[in-house]
């Protein structure tokens, strides 16, 4: 061969290497079927929602978001996160969630020091713990309606409806839509505003190779084009339970050309991707993949031609933010055939915990009583044999749906002290060979005081019904006797200064609202504080105000049906400092407590005829 012709060979023989992989993909022989999950399972988290919309509400006062949940026949078990950026400390918009639900739910609710309306169904939702945040009880209206009345209450910066969630994270602040009005549209991308988890893991398929010999495996994951196209990077998860020496795989990863892949992986593989990958280890060393086939065929021949003989997984997803992949297979020694689909029932999964966590406790006319759904026990597939006080004579009453225990405060082995009224539910199950048991408790209100105090130092020791502007007050809520079963909590806080200054917001949603207001550590008896700082630029200065809390009682354990709220106040003498300007012109007040970081029309209170202005952050010093 001469030299001319050398070149043209090479060209020739390079170009039938690069279509071999596709030669190989149309003739592979790899019968795909289910992975049984013992073997390998996969779980992700996901912007992509059947129906939604983002919408941006800048100056509003609200923010309205709304979840449509459809669950498979009750109950069902959900997280729900609310996440804020918050500024100097402080959420500056308060937050409406409308949750709409088919079925019963258990709910896990995180939303701390965001200032939350939540509006369900009452009798559908049941809060795992206390939530600690205003309700509203949902009408029981259709779809559009329910966006209609939340639209009434202020415009919806996101809407959303999803199928079996296990969790849901809700971003707040974070709408990057270019719509100004939300209308539900079918197939959307949350982006930053919502990301949730599917209670079902995605399908695992596996294969075995034909013709390729040796232990080598391939995990293979498709991730498929979401509704938009923006960059992406994908969290990939890999844990497989193979000792160091056990292991000869590869990992293959393709996805549309603006996703990456960020790679977590527990053991050493070979990687091929498409886009670019790094690893968590070395998040900014990005390395460049392959084109790869955007097929399950091709997808199967790329695996060959790495000398893959089985595949251990292959799973296609939505467009995706994290992946998890769990499997038990260690090099090739799986067994080829795909695993037997269950056909036996699943063993009893009553869960007594969580059983006696439904019992709910309803405190009235001198008498306690226990409700206990009898839907709530059937789902949770557990057999009630009795349900009674400490005093087994006591015994629940079958209502139909519900178990009902009743007694008044003198019977039935209650416990009665200065401030509590307590007993023992008592409940035996069919899979337990003892009773499970809570203790229950009901508050004696009559003999309760709440009192609110004003003091002049941290110290809380020298009690004052007099506030100077400019210098720093403390504020305690105390309920005397004190009550250890219950938690003390302050919701909400304003200072009213009549006509002329108009009320001042200080507390929302157990929140502060500024850096003028100061959120401070309980005493040692559990009584909340706080401390604020007043400025007024105008005069005249009001010589009184009115100091008021509201504040809530919430068992440490137990139903948010046992909830106590009252509002306390307390009348305070201002001190006016010298301030120049003629005394008899009379000028709008303008009373602050409230961040710079919050100055909007959205965040800013109205007082008079006048908005606040921010004090600084220097006169907190």
């Amino acid at each position: 061969m001469d030299r001319g012709t050398l070149p043209l060979a090479v060209a020739l023989l390079l170009a039938s290497c690069s279509l071999s992989p596709t030669s190989l993909a149309e003739t592979v022989h790899c019968d795909l079927q289910p992975v049984g999950p013992e073997r390998g399972e996969v779980t992700y988290t996901t912007s992509q929602v059947s129906k939604g919309c983002v919408a941006q509400a800048p100056n509003a006062i609200l923010e309205v978001h709304v979840l449509f949940l459809e669950f498979p026949t009750g109950p069902s078990q959900l997280e729900l996160t609310l996440q804020a950026s918050k500024q100097n400390g402080t959420w500056p918009r308060e937050v409406l969630l409308v949750l709409s639900v088919n079925s019963s739910v258990f709910l896990h609710l995180q939303a701390l020091g965001i200032p939350l309306h939540l509006a369900y169904n009452s009798s559908l939702v049941t809060f795992q713990e206390p939530p600690g945040v205003n309700t509203t009880e949902l009408p029981s209206f259709p779809k559009t309606q329910i966006l209609e009345w939340a639209a009434e209450r202020g415009p919806i910066t996101s809407a959303a409806e999803l199928n079996d969630p296990q969790s849901i994270l809700l971003r707040l602040g974070q709408a990057q839509g270019s719509l100004s009005f939300c209308m539900l549209e079918a197939s959307q991308d949350m982006g930053r505003t919502l990301e949730w988890r599917p209670r079902t893991p995605a399908l695992v398929r596996g294969c075995h190779l034909e013709g390729v010999a040796g232990h080598k495996e391939a995990h293979i994951l498709r991730v498929l084009p979401g509704h938009s196209a923006g960059p992406r990077t994908v969290t990939v998860k890999v844990e497989l339970s193979c000792a160091p020496g056990d292991l000869d795989a590869v990992l293959i990863l393709q996805g549309p050309p603006y996703v990456s892949w960020l790679i977590d992986a527990n053991h050493n593989m070979q990687i091929w991707t498409t886009g670019e990958y790094s690893f968590k280890i070395f998040p900014e060393k990005n390395i460049r993949g392959f084109k790869l086939p955007d097929t399950p065929q091709g997808l199967l021949g790329e695996a060959r031609m790495l000398n893959a003989s089985i595949v251990a997984s292959f799973v296609e997803l939505p467009l995706a933010s994290i992946v998890s992949l769990h499997a038990s297979s260690c090099g090739g020694r799986l067994q080829t055939s795909p695993a037997p689909i269950q056909t036996t029932p699943p063993k009893d999964t009553c869960s007594p915990e969580l059983l006696m966590s439904l019992i709910q406790t309803k405190c009235a006319d001198d008498a306690m009583t226990l409700v206990l759904k009898k839907e709530l026990v059937a789902h949770l597939k557990c057999t009630i044999t009795g349900l009674t006080f400490w005093d087994p004579s006591c015994e629940a009453e079958d209502r139909g749906d519900k178990f009902v225990l009743r007694s008044a405060y003198s019977s039935c082995g209650m416990q009665v002290s200065a401030s509590m009224i307590s007993n023992e539910a008592v409940v035996n199950i069919l899979s337990s060979s003892s009773p499970q048991r809570k203790k229950v408790h009901c508050l004696n209100m009559d003999s309760l005081s709440f009192q609110l105090g004003l003091y002049l130092s941290p110290h809380f020791l020298q009690a004052s019904n007099t506030i100077e502007p400019g210098q720093q007050s403390f504020v305690q809520v105390r309920v005397s006797p004190s009550v250890s079963e219950f938690l003390l909590q302050l919701d909400s806080c304003h200072l009213d200064l009549g006509p002329e200054g108009g009320t001042v917001e200080l507390i929302q949603g157990r929140a502060a609202k500024g850096n003028c207001v100061s959120l401070l550590s309980p005493s040692p008896e559990g009584d909340p504080r706080f401390s604020f700082l007043l400025h007024f630029y105008t005069v005249p200065i009001p010589k009184t105000g009115t100091l008021s809390c509201t504040v809530a009682l919430r068992p440490k354990t137990g139903s948010q049906d046992q909830e106590v709220h009252r509002t306390v106040f307390m009348r305070l003498n201002i001190i006016s400092p010298d301030l120049s300007g003629s005394p008899s012109k009379r000028e709008p007040v303008v009373a602050v407590a409230a961040p710079a970081s919050s100055e909007s029309s959205s965040t800013n209170h109205s007082i008079g005829s006048t908005q606040s202005t921010p004090c600084s952050t220097s006169s907190m010093a």
